[in-house]
């Protein structure tokens, strides 16, 4: 596959939950026809937004095959496939790549926090035994460690590692990445509020949050940059600017599952230890949402916690 597929709008995908706690799979078709609608470039189900750590090994691999088949190789399914194991990310690399998926979003180790050579060594294990191209997901308000641009530079030219989602919210070190890696190797916003910095300085797109809520403003935003249309950019990312900021008020993904209950795509239903949001964000939700013309056929929401 080529690495320019691994560019663009990505969305990271929530996953459904029915009203008996079991994963909702034709909520999460519906979910993936709604993005395919608005012309999105990437799906990445399984990640931090998609619940991905109480997912069951199971349900893990069956939301990958009805995303994989729902998106009928239209465009690239990049799977949340990390771990803070070694050998469990290349087993869960390895059977992403039997399942239909295109490539692994894989996290840096969490609590473990090894040191860069231990990250460089992970990575490569996984680049070198998985199977599949590997996107390096540098989060470290999750992980509780930062991977330094000079090693994801040294990662870059290791043969199937083919992009990073960078959330570390700097700059400085965005800007190491962008000056300084080799041809082909993609760049991505982790951060939606980031998204329009990173790509002034020749960032290739975002794997995106709100693009869940709205996938073609999104989608429009990164276009105009990539376009150098920084008039129209800036625009779209005002607009989508309190958005952006509502679905974290509370933690991700439990605003964003909101707002699409109120759109009426899923149900409202987040596993613990998330629970619903309070009162006072669900009406800040409700305004922001409606602000945005998200809620125009003001459809129930499903799921609305009695």
């Amino acid at each position: 596959m080529r690495k320019d597929r691994f560019q663009g709008t990505g969305t990271a995908l929530v996953t459904p939950f029915a009203q008996d706690g079991s994963v909702d799979e034709q909520a999460l078709s519906r979910l993936v026809d709604f993005q395919i609608d608005a012309g999105i470039d990437m799906i990445l189900p399984c990640g931090t937004t998609g619940e991905g750590v109480t997912l069951e090994t199971r349900e893990w691999e069956r939301v990958i095959e009805v995303v994989v088949e729902r998106v009928a190789g239209r465009i690239p399914v990049v799977a949340g496939a990390g771990s803070n194991s070694t050998a469990t990310a290349i087993a869960l690399t390895k059977r992403a790549a039997a399942l239909g998926a295109d490539g692994v979003l894989s996290v840096g180790p969490y609590y473990n926090r090894p040191t860069q050579r231990g990250f460089y060594e992970h990575f490569r294990a996984i680049a070198e035994e998985g199977g599949l191209p590997v996107v390096i997901y540098n989060v470290p308000a999750r992980t509780g460690s930062n991977i330094l641009a000079e090693t994801t530079l040294r990662l870059a030219d290791v043969p199937g590692i083919v992009a990073i989602k960078e959330a570390s919210g700097d700059l400085r070190q965005v800007m190491t990445l962008l000056d300084s890696r080799p041809e082909g190797f993609a760049v991505l916003s982790g951060e939606d509020w980031i998204t329009l910095a990173m790509m002034a300085l020749g960032a290739d797109g975002v794997v995106s949050v709100v693009s869940n809520q709205a996938p073609a403003l999104v989608l429009e935003m990164v276009q105009a940059a990539s376009a150098s249309d920084f008039e129209r950019a800036r625009r779209l990312h005002f607009r989508l600017l309190p958005l952006v900021e509502a679905n974290f008020v509370e933690t991700n993904p439990v605003p964003v599952k909101t707002v699409l209950a109120m759109m009426g795509l899923i149900e409202e239903r987040v596993r613990l230890p998330l629970v619903p949001v309070s009162p006072e964000t669900r009406v800040m939700l409700v305004r922001v949402a409606e602000e945005l013309g998200l809620l125009k056929e003001k459809k129930v929401p499903h799921g609305h916690p009695e």
